[in-house]
C-alpha cells in the first residue's frame, strides 16, 4: 500500500501566508476560524486518548469531571472528560494539560507527548488544523432563501451541492481534515468544501497497457495528471472531460448534471490513507455490483452498480496509481433529495443549522419518529445484506438516503473497495460468488460484524448526538429507536450486534503505528445493549 511522499504541506502558519497571496479576502476569517479549528481536532485527539490504546500512554485514576493519563517518563495528562466523548461540541481555547503546561494545539500537545510515531503524525494534525479553519473560513453567510433539501430536490447536481456542504469531515479523526501532498492553492483548487469545479483529463494508454473492462483511457483528476505526463511519456493528453464537481472524497467526481460519478487515484493522503484505486477494486467492482444486484433485488437499498473500471500497466501490473473506476449515479424522482449520511450534520447553506433539522421540520413528526423512519429503511436492509454474505462498509460517506418532504424513503450505498465478502453466507443464500481480489474475502463471521458496526455505529451515533442538541431528544430514547430497528431485523447478527461492544477504529493508534495501514480496534459500551 502506498504511502505519501510528501510530508503535510500546509500547516496554520505556512496556509496563512499562502493566503496572504491567494486569497487576501480569507485572512479575517481564517484568523477567526483558527481557535474553533484547534479545539475540533484536539477534542479528537483526546477522544482517542481515552477509547484507544496508545504507545507510552497509561489511564489513571479519573477525578473531578477530569480524564487524566500517565505517560511513561512519568508525567500526567489532565483533559476534561465531556469533551472526550464521540461528536462532543469542542469549545475554541480547549486546553490539555501534561504536568503544568496548558496546551489548546493538538499538534504541539502531541510533540510535547513524545509517543512514539508522533512527529509525522503531528504534522499531519498540523495540516488538518490549518484546512479545517480554511474550510470554515470559506463558507459563505447563510442566505435564508429555500431550505437547502427542497432546493435539491429532483436535480442531478442536487447531490454534489450538498457534498460541497460538509466542511468538518471525519467526525472521530483528528486526521480530519488532512490533505498531504496539497498545497494550500491545490486545497482551495481541489478540495469540495471550497465547493470547486473540476475538470478530469482523460489520458489515452496503449492497448497493450491497458488493463480492465472499460476502453483504454484513463480519467485522471488534473491534480494527478499533471504528474503521470511526466512521470509516463506514453501516456497521451486526451483533453478534459465536461465539468465535474468533486463529492465528499474529493477524488470521486460527479458531472453536472448528472451522469456516472468518477472515481480517481490521487496520491494525496486524506485522513489515514493515500487515495488510490487498487488493481483489486478495478477487478472486483463489475462481478460485485451484480451479485449486490441479486443480493438487494427485494430491499429499499440500491448499490450503485461499479460498470467499468481500468488501470495502465507499469513494468506488467495494473498501477494503482494510473487507474480509475466508473459508478452510477444515484436517482431521483421528482421531490425526492439524496444525500450522504454524514452530509445531514453538515451546515444548511440556507440557515446554518444541521441539514437534519430540515428533514426533521418537513417530516413534521419529530425527531423520533424521523429516526424512527431512518432505522426502518436503514438496519434491516443492511442487515439483511450481511446475513445473505456482504459486510457493507456502511460509515456516512458511503450511505446516502433518498428523501422525501425529510421522510427517509429508501438508502443507497457506494464504493465496494471497503467491504468484506463472506463466500460461505452468499452460497447459503442462492448465489455464486465471483472470484475475489485482495482482502475482501471472509467467511469470519466477527470480522464482518466489525465491519458493518463500526462503520454504521459512527455515522447513527453522530446524527443520535446531533439530534440531542438541536432538538432536544433525550439520547437514551433515540438509541431505544435504533434497538427496536434492530431487534425487529431478526438475524443473528441483530443479536450479536445488540449486545457486543461497539468497534471503533483506533485511528490515532493507526497514524502512530509502525504499519498505518493495519486495521486497529478500540471498543465502547454498546448504546443499543439497553434494547438487547
Amino acid at each position: 500500500m502506498p504511502q505519501p511522499t510528501n510530508r503535510p504541506t500546509a500547516d496554520p502558519a505556512r496556509t496563512r501566508d499562502s493566503l496572504t497571496a491567494l486569497r487576501p479576502d480569507l485572512l479575517t476569517a481564517y484568523d477567526a476560524a483558527l481557535p474553533a479549528a484547534r479545539a475540533a481536532v484536539l477534542a479528537r485527539l483526546v477522544g482517542a486518548l481515552h477509547r484507544e490504546t496508545l504507545p507510552g500512554v497509561r489511564p489513571a485514576p479519573t477525578g473531578g469531571g477530569d480524564l487524566r493519563w500517565h505517560l511513561d517518563d512519568g508525567r500526567e495528562v489532565r483533559a476534561a472528560a465531556a469533551h472526550a466523548a464521540p461528536f462532543a461540541e469542542a469549545p475554541a481555547g480547549l486546553t490539555v494539560h501534561v504536568g503544568p503546561e496548558a496546551h489548546t494545539d493538538p499538534g504541539d500537545l502531541l510533540r510535547t507527548l513524545d509517543l512514539p510515531g508522533g512527529d509525522r503524525l503531528a504534522a499531519e494534525l498540523d495540516d488538518s488544523v490549518a484546512n479545517l479553519a480554511l474550510a470554515r473560513a470559506d463558507q459563505p453567510a447563510p442566505h435564508g432563501g429555500t431550505p437547502a433539501l427542497k432546493a435539491a430536490a429532483g436535480d442531478p447536481d442536487g447531490l454534489g451541492r450538498l457534498e460541497q456542504s460538509v466542511t468538518d469531515g471525519h467526525p472521530l479523526h483528528p486526521c480530519c481534515r488532512t490533505r498531504a501532498g496539497l498545497s494550500t492553492a491545490e486545497v482551495l483548487a481541489y478540495a469540495p468544501e471550497h465547493r470547486p469545479v473540476v475538470r478530469l483529463r482523460r489520458l489515452r494508454v496503449p492497448p497493450d497497457r491497458w488493463h480492465g473492462n472499460a476502453p483504454p483511457i484513463l480519467y485522471a483528476h488534473p491534480w494527478q495528471a499533471r504528474r503521470l505526463l511526466t512521470e509516463h511519456p506514453w501516456l497521451a493528453d486526451d483533453g478534459d472531460t465536461a465539468p465535474t464537481r468533486p463529492l465528499m472524497s474529493l477524488r470521486t467526481l460527479a458531472p453536472i448534471g448528472g451522469g456516472d460519478h468518477v472515481k480517481t487515484a490521487v496520491d494525496v493522503q486524506m485522513t489515514s490513507a493515500v487515495r488510490t484505486v487498487s488493481p483489486a477494486a478495478v477487478r472486483n467492482g463489475p462481478p460485485l455490483s451484480t451479485l449486490l444486484a441479486q443480493l438487494t433485488r427485494d430491499l429499499p437499498l440500491t448499490v450503485l452498480a461499479e460498470t467499468a473500471a481500468g488501470a495502465a500497466l507499469v513494468d506488467g501490473a495494473p498501477d494503482r496509481r494510473l487507474s480509475y473506476l466508473r459508478r452510477r449515479a444515484p436517482h431521483v424522482a421528482p421531490g425526492e433529495t439524496v444525500l450522504p449520511l454524514a452530509a445531514l450534520s453538515a451546515a444548511s447553506p440556507a440557515d446554518g443549522r444541521p441539514l437534519f433539522t430540515e428533514a426533521v421540520r418537513d417530516h413534521g413528526a419529530g425527531p423520533y419518529a424521523w429516526l424512527a423512519d431512518l432505522a426502518g429503511v436503514l438496519v434491516a436492509p443492511l442487515l439483511t445484506v450481511l446475513h445473505r454474505g456482504v459486510a457493507l462498509e456502511a460509515h456516512g460517506q458511503n450511505t446516502l438516503v433518498v428523501l422525501h418532504a425529510g421522510r427517509p424513503a429508501r438508502i443507497v450505498y457506494r464504493d465496494l473497495g471497503g467491504i468484506r465478502v463472506s463466500p460461505r453466507r452468499v452460497r447459503a443464500a442462492g448465489h455464486d460468488c465471483p472470484p475475489l481480489h485482495g482482502d475482501l474475502g471472509t467467511d469470519d463471521d466477527g470480522v464482518l460484524r466489525t465491519k458493518l458496526a463500526a462503520a454504521l455505529g459512527t455515522a447513527l451515533g453522530e446524527l443520535v448526538a446531533g439530534l440531542a442538541r438541536h432538538h432536544g431528544a433525550e439520547p437514551a430514547r433515540l438509541w431505544a429507536v435504533l434497538g427496536a430497528a434492530f431487534r425487529a431485523a431478526g438475524t443473528p447478527d441483530a443479536a450479536r450486534l445488540l449486545q457486543d461492544p461497539l468497534p471503533v477504529k483506533a485511528t490515532t493508534a493507526m497514524r502512530l503505528a509502525t504499519d498505518p495501514l493495519t486495521d486497529l480496534w478500540a471498543h465502547l459500551p454498546n448504546p443499543l445493549a439497553a434494547s438487547a
